[in-house]
């Protein structure tokens, strides 16, 4: 696997781990975390957006 690919499916594993447990927190109103993970969520999505790649069907948060 290339070296863009390889870093692109990475993130977008990352992106999709956080999005998993930001849902999670909101289910037991862990704000703290949830806010936290947002931080992530924000800087992967950014990051994820700048590499071109549609977002569409894998954000499940839509923030």
């Amino acid at each position: 696997m290339s070296s863009p690919l390889k870093a692109a499916k990475d993130a977008i594993e990352q992106f999709q781990k956080v999005q998993k447990h930001m849902l999670i927190a909101k289910k037991e109103n862990a704000t703290e975390t949830y806010a936290s993970l947002k931080d992530d969520y924000l800087s992967l999505k950014a990051i994820l957006n700048l590499a071109g790649i549609n977002l569409t069907d894998i954000d499940k948060i839509k923030e």
